[in-house]
């Protein structure tokens, strides 16, 4: 099935049936949330696959009630790096030396261009890290989409609250998205058979 037809039958799930979605399916998501395009490819966040019921529980009320969180086989949150330390960037050129079997010394103009980019404040580090995030959960939609998931990707939750549940502060971290993925439930669910609605190409795209 192309990727067309992939993309036309997902819909943001409205109601899950609490189906495990199986073992090597989460793993393929994983795998291409992982491979996901990133600046510099730097990878700014850390992603929490939840699959235990009780957290899980604890979280719905953090996301005003939201049934998939609940229902859902696994719940994604993206966290995003508070910071963007010197140590990290050190670490990530570590990883590409050791990837590519690259001298560190070689990658020195590389080094110097992150953190030329990324010497901001704090918050505006956050923010770009944040950004990120969006990146790797557009990933994550396709990728689920051409596994045949369902999932619904959320941004309705009370950030400070579900990063106080998770203890994320003291990983240097702030949630930014969640993504809960398994099954639709197509009896209770009314957009599980509702026509896709989109922009013409005509209005969307603007041709020079």
């Amino acid at each position: 099935m192309s990727i067309i037809n992939d993309l036309a039958w997902r819909y943001a799930a409205k109601r899950m049936n609490g189906n495990k979605v199986p073992t090597a399916k989460i793993e393929d998501l994983l795998e291409a949330i992982r491979l996901s395009a990133s600046g510099f490819g730097l990878q700014p966040y850390q992603i929490f696959v939840i699959e235990n019921p009780e957290l899980r529980a604890q979280i719905q009320p953090i996301a005003f009630g939201q049934p998939q969180v609940t229902e859902s086989s696994h719940l994604l949150v993206f966290a995003a790096w508070n910071e963007i330390t010197e140590e990290k960037i050190d670490s990530f050129i570590q990883l590409v030396s050791e990837t590519r079997n690259v001298p560190v010394a070689n990658l020195s103009d590389y080094r110097k261009a992150i953190s030329g980019m990324l010497n901001r404040t704090q918050e505006a580090q956050a923010n770009w890290a944040a950004r990120q995030v969006y990146l790797a959960m557009g990933t994550a939609l396709a990728a689920a989409a051409h596994f045949k998931i369902d999932s619904t990707p959320m941004e309705g939750f009370m950030p400070a609250k579900l990063d106080e549940l998770l203890d994320l502060s003291t990983k240097g971290l702030h949630s930014v998205l969640m993504l809960a993925v398994g099954e639709r439930e197509e009896k209770t669910d009314f957009m599980a058979n509702a026509i896709k609605v989109r922009y013409p190409k005509d209005q969307l795209f603007i041709r020079m």
